[in-house]
């Protein structure tokens, strides 16, 4: 009955996706039952709007939580969000759930993660919700769609696959990154929606609209299971940021095989001042080859097994801002040889800031360095 007012999509105007339209459509249809709108306030003021994911409903309270990107309630300044790890973020904003039947409601902030820039809010509902399905396992190159609702709560796609990038500035290390398709122009305003696969399953949840990066679904997994069993979502604060060997020029990871015997394993891009990692002589440039004996060649995995040590350590009883030791094994950039050291790190469940100092520096990139064997 709405024809006359026919919205613009790329499964219907891209000529490309037509082998795959009959598949994604159901797909798309079968997600889009999750995915709800909300809006933020400061007084009368909007602050953000965000899209976000029914994930877990209680019938006898008849309450429902939704995941959402905690820019829904990030002080409103685009420019600050490329300079600062962590923003600052309006705990006590007022925030609208905005329901498919265009009914809204309260949503009641329950937490909020600033280092995955994910929130739970708590919502009333009288209605049963959808709760979407999650897929963990993606691989870079692999088809899927980015999902959003506009003011008019039409459904909004975006097509465009999966990729495996190295971080570069304030981004965080378990980013993924959504590579939309060329001719997909008009870009989604908002965070908060899913990365869905053919299936329609939820393979990631956008943080990022300006950068295009999104929390690829094994990590949000651990943290919810996390956060239902010990009431937060904590990492280990190592100090420092990476870049995956694995995702460097060919040519440059066989010059790394030959000259040092090594074809996986993390660079270290940065070391924060005073940290302990800087303390034991970690520096820019440093490969690290493995943490307790676990051999890691991306940071998705390294974020995946920080959780997974925060298990462990939650599980003895411990808590919160307290210190734990990891072995971890480095190629010495300065040295070409290779030594293991104990790192401290701090179990927090804070967005961990990266702050600059002073280091000593590194002759060049290890996988630029002159043979020396």
């Amino acid at each position: 009955m709405d024809r006359w007012h026919d919205p613009s999509s790329c499964l219907f105007n891209d000529r490309g996706l037509l082998s795959i339209r009959e598949l994604t459509r159901d797909a798309i249809l079968l997600a889009a039952k999750s995915i709800i709108l909300l809006s933020s306030f400061l007084g009368n003021q909007q602050l953000n709007k965000c899209c976000g994911l029914w994930f877990q409903r209680d019938d006898q309270r008849k309450t429902a939580l939704v995941l959402t990107s905690a820019h829904l309630i990030r002080k409103n300044d685009l420019n600050q969000w490329k300079r600062q790890w962590t923003g600052e973020y309006h705990h006590n904003a007022k925030v609208i759930v905005h329901l498919l039947d265009n009914t809204t409601t309260l949503g009641h902030l329950i937490y909020l993660q600033e280092h995955y820039e994910i929130a739970i809010y708590e919502v009333q509902v009288d209605k049963p919700v959808h709760l979407p399905t999650f897929n963990d396992r993606v691989h870079s190159g692999q088809d899927v769609f980015r999902l959003g609702r506009d003011a008019d709560l039409d459904i909004k796609i975006t097509h465009g696959n999966l990729a495996y990038n190295s971080p570069s500035g304030y981004e965080r290390c378990h980013y993924m990154y959504f590579l939309r398709d060329a001719s997909s122009l008009k870009l989604l305003h908002d965070d908060g929606g899913p990365i869905i696969d053919l299936e329609g399953k939820v393979v990631g949840l956008v943080n990022n609209q300006i950068n295009e990066t999104f929390v690829p679904s094994s990590i949000l997994h651990k943290c919810l299971d996390f956060w239902r069993r010990f009431n937060c979502m904590p990492r280990l604060h190592l100090g420092m940021t990476f870049s995956p060997i694995k995702f460097l020029n060919p040519i440059c990871i066989e010059r790394m095989t030959r000259k040092h015997n090594i074809d996986s394993g993390l660079i270290v891009e940065q070391i924060s001042k005073e940290s302990h990692a800087e303390k034991i002589g970690i520096r820019k440039g440093d490969v690290i080859e493995s943490f307790n004996g676990k051999h890691i060649s991306t940071t998705i995995e390294l974020e995946s097994m920080l959780i997974d040590i925060c298990w462990d350590h939650f599980d003895q009883g411990k808590k919160l801002n307290t210190e734990k030791d990891v072995s971890v094994k480095i190629f010495d950039a300065t040295k070409l040889c290779p030594r293991t050291r104990n790192l401290t790190v701090i179990v927090s469940d804070c967005g961990e800031d990266i702050v600059k100092g002073k280091h000593l520096p590194v002759i060049k990139h290890i996988s630029c360095l002159p043979y020396h064997g």
